[in-house]
């Protein structure tokens, strides 16, 4: 089982960012955490105990952790401590301006084992663009602190496709990256999505396959593997255990404002609202996964990461199509599991083969 915590304040609202996060509700922070408290201590109670369960990884995100004062969590690793698999990955986000180096040595202090940056550029103008609001120095110098105060896993987030952006432009980035000590690596292509700054104005992003293609093929040759459309490693054990739970449809726990929770092949939604959930942290509403979506998850997921997909899962009309691709090269068999040659095109090949 897995477990995501969420926080929910950020210093600013970056321009692509649609996560439910908010800049003006400081002042409700420490009653956030103890409504979140109280809903963690529900679920590891009626989930986790009562089902005589473990939770393999931790992941928490925002918003932005590390606007939160460490010792905030102290509580919260000292309830979940006796769940953990003994060698649970405990992954924190954070903001290059807000994680110093006395947070990140505290939550690794609690035991936290890897550390997400936000990172997004190291080029300053590009970083103003997107509404980030740390600058190239203060991204590096956090990398470094997490690497000397001794964390196991470090993850660099980078967005492309942004307007302005060329191969050359990204590989600058890229290259400054990869002269830190990160072990993973996230590149993600802008999206613009409702509710954001950028929304409506589809200026901003480059809409590029080729750009992708060289991007990957880049990272690649510097050493990262791809295991996912977005997500690329060191070695094996640097990818994210988290993740990969997520797309191998594993349970998981969601404890706080906007977190979604995966339980008995229902989803549970507690409250957007701060204020609504810090009222009743124990509401939440429920959507039941019916077993075609599951696959249809299953699948799209699969082919979307180095997982694959179970060839069991599939029917005999399925199968006959899946020839078909391996045929084309566009799939193949190992081990009575299919795998995607191209994480790019996992959506367009799971809806033909579920056509």
């Amino acid at each position: 089982m897995l477990l995501y915590i969420h926080i929910p304040f950020c210093d600013s609202k970056c321009f692509y960012c649609a996560f439910n996060s908010y800049t003006d509700r400081f002042h409700l922070k420490q009653e956030y955490m103890k409504a979140l408290k109280k809903q963690l201590k529900y679920n590891l109670d009626n989930y986790v105990l009562k089902r005589n369960k473990k939770i393999e990884t931790v992941f928490i995100g925002g918003g932005t952790p590390s606007t939160i004062k460490a010792f905030e969590y102290e509580e919260i690793f000292s309830m979940i401590k006796p769940f953990l698999t003994e060698f649970a990955e405990i992954t924190t986000e954070a903001n290059p301006n807000s994680a110093s180096f006395e947070w990140l040595q505290s939550m690794k202090d609690f035991g936290v084992n890897r550390v997400s940056f936000g990172v997004q550029s190291f080029e300053n103008n590009k970083l103003k663009f997107l509404g980030r609001s740390h600058n190239s120095n203060s991204a590096i110098k956090a990398i470094q602190n997490a690497n000397s105060i001794g964390f196991k896993g470090i993850n660099c987030d980078i967005i492309y496709g942004v307007r302005g952006d060329t191969i050359e432009s990204i590989k600058s980035d890229l290259d400054v990256a990869f002269s830190l000590p990160i072990t993973h690596l996230s590149a993600y292509s802008l999206t613009i999505e409702e509710g954001t700054k950028f929304f409506d104005r589809s200026s901003v992003k480059i809409d590029d396959e080729e750009l992708s293609y060289e991007i990957f093929d880049y990272i690649n040759k510097k050493g990262f593997h791809q295991y996912e459309i977005s997500n690329f490693a060191k070695n094996k054990e640097s990818e994210s255990k988290h993740n990969y739970g997520y797309w191998q449809h594993k349970e998981y726990l969601g404890v706080g404002a906007g977190a979604v929770g995966y339980i008995n092949s229902q989803r549970e939604y507690p409250s957007k609202s701060i204020e609504e959930y810090i009222n009743d942290p124990l509401f939440f509403e429920i959507e039941k996964i019916e077993e075609v979506d599951v696959k249809t998850e299953k699948i799209l997921l699969g082919f979307r990461c180095s997982n694959g997909v179970e060839l069991e899962l599939f029917n005999e009309k399925e199968k006959e199509k899946i020839d078909e691709l391996i045929q084309y090269n566009k799939l193949y068999i190992e081990n009575k599991k299919v795998y995607n040659k191209n994480f790019l095109l996992a959506d367009e090949l799971a809806l033909y083969i579920l056509d």
